[in-house]
């Protein structure tokens, strides 16, 4: 029996932590999840899809079924989709095809391209494997816009660490040249629910965000998270674990720009600091020991 990604929403997204929404909600009610609006394809690559459960894990001041359901055409993603196999590509295809020119591409993972890119195989078109490289550059080029959903996507991350033995890239540097718009970097480890949906309906709403120097939007990336941490100018303790300030024990804070002190996790329970660990700069393009330059 088949059914429609509305009633498979309806029936299975049942997850949701946090989401702070930092802009008019009757205006974001507007963009509703029509057949006309810029619809959403997202693509996993090398990763541990923790950036698709970030997104996921959205409440306040809507739900993750609201926002797919109602503010974002979600039309492929192989983590929430109810597709499989042939099925699923066939639809990738169809959307991407039906979209020419006007969908989002969300690229999760770093992109492996040793061995002409095939550590990662997404699928099989017409009975040829498809690679994630593939993908991303034929996708790529079609978007409206495409955004790199977390660290591996937008600087390498865990998966580009030196060795870098399957040869991870970015999205970015993959795609240079060859999009409409410039590549958007959301980085972190994982991408912050926040920033991860309320960037992508600023996409359907007004278009292109303000970029920083590493393709990140500036609302988000602005400020250094020392430059908002509770404890700055606290006494500097010797080990994590214990209340202070960690920047003698090697806290990135100082560093690293990202939402954390303000939006924090969990809808707004934590974050690292908060629960005595020093910051790891996981939204900086050397996260952790990435050799790539973005």
């Amino acid at each position: 029996m088949k059914i429609s990604r509305r009633e498979f929403l309806k029936w299975s997204v049942a997850t949701a932590i946090a989401l702070e929404l930092e802009f008019d909600m009757s205006r974001v009610n507007t963009v509703l999840a029509a057949e006309t609006d810029p619809p959403v394809i997202w693509l996993n690559g090398s990763g541990c899809s923790g950036c698709t459960i970030s997104m996921l894990n959205v409440t306040n001041p809507t739900t993750i079924d609201d926002v797919l359901l109602n503010k974002i055409s979600m039309k492929y993603n192989t983590t929430i989709m109810t597709s499989a196999g042939e099925s699923a590509m066939q639809a990738l295809e169809n959307a991407a095809t039906q979209y020419n020119g006007q969908f989002i591409l969300v690229v999760e993972g770093a992109i492996p391209t040793g061995e002409n890119g095939n550590y990662c195989i997404i699928g099989e078109q017409n009975g040829t494997p498809l690679t994630m490289q593939q993908a991303v550059l034929k996708y790529g080029p079609m978007a409206k816009y495409v955004v790199s959903a977390g660290t591996c996507a937008s600087f390498g991350g865990v998966p580009a660490a030196a060795p870098n033995a399957t040869s991870c890239t970015t999205a970015k540097s993959l795609l240079s040249g060859k999009t409409a718009n410039p590549v958007i970097n959301l980085s972190g480890c994982p991408v912050h629910p926040t920033v991860m949906i309320q960037t992508l309906l600023n996409l359907i709403l007004t278009g292109m965000p303000q970029l920083d120097s590493y393709n990140r939007p500036t609302q988000y990336y602005n400020s250094q998270i020392h430059s908002n941490c509770p404890r700055r100018g606290k006494t500097q303790v010797s080990q994590p674990g214990i209340y202070g300030c960690y920047r003698a024990i090697g806290c990135k804070g100082p560093g690293c720009s990202n939402v954390c002190p303000s939006m924090k996790w969990n809808n707004g329970v934590n974050w690292c600091i908060g629960s005595n660990y020093p910051c790891i700069g996981c939204a900086n393009p050397t996260f952790p020991t990435n050799p790539l330059n973005q």
